[in-house]
């Protein structure tokens, strides 16, 4: 029997600290499914599409591919769970702010289906700082933010915001 782990995100833009959970969610499962969210109500930088592309070369890139699959979805994260047959759900946490939120989110995903657990992987410490929302804001205004994502996502941010 294989273990599925499903990592679920909106990945907008794709960070370090998304590649340090992924690297470290996959030693626990046979199979990582990325879930990328279409969440269009967050006003995404990137298209779905981009964003799927973005992080299928990110894990191509850090050797992990052979076990993982990224594809968008929508609607009831639990209903996808069921779906793609994950076990795991795996969420990053980074601050006590994190946790609040995730901890509401897993006593539903509880209530709706008992079979599936989450496990929390705490972000390694030089990449607690980092969020997609704040990369993205920096990004736009002209910032360096090539210590929080790779080269890959920093020239893609790049043509985003010359684009703008």
């Amino acid at each position: 029997m294989s273990r599925v782990g499903l990592y679920p995100g909106t990945f907008d833009p794709f960070t370090n600290g998304h590649t340090d959970i992924i690297g470290r969610a996959v030693k626990l499962v046979d199979k990582l499914v990325i879930g990328v969210a279409r969440n269009e109500g967050k006003g995404p930088l990137f298209t779905l599409e981009e964003r799927v592309a973005i992080i299928v070369a990110e894990c191509e890139a850090i050797g992990a591919g052979d076990k993982i699959v990224v594809q968008p979805f929508s609607g009831l994260l639990i209903h996808y769970a069921r779906e793609v047959g994950a076990d795991i759900i795996v969420r990053g946490l980074r601050t006590s702010a994190d946790f609040e939120y995730e901890f509401q989110m897993t006593a539903m995903n509880q209530q709706l289906d008992r079979e599936v657990e989450t496990v929390f992987l705490m972000a390694d410490p030089k990449h607690q700082a980092i969020s997609s929302s704040l990369v993205k804001v920096i990004a736009q205004l002209g910032g360096d933010v090539s210590k929080f994502v790779s080269t890959r996502v920093t020239d893609r941010l790049a043509a985003k915001a010359a684009a703008r």
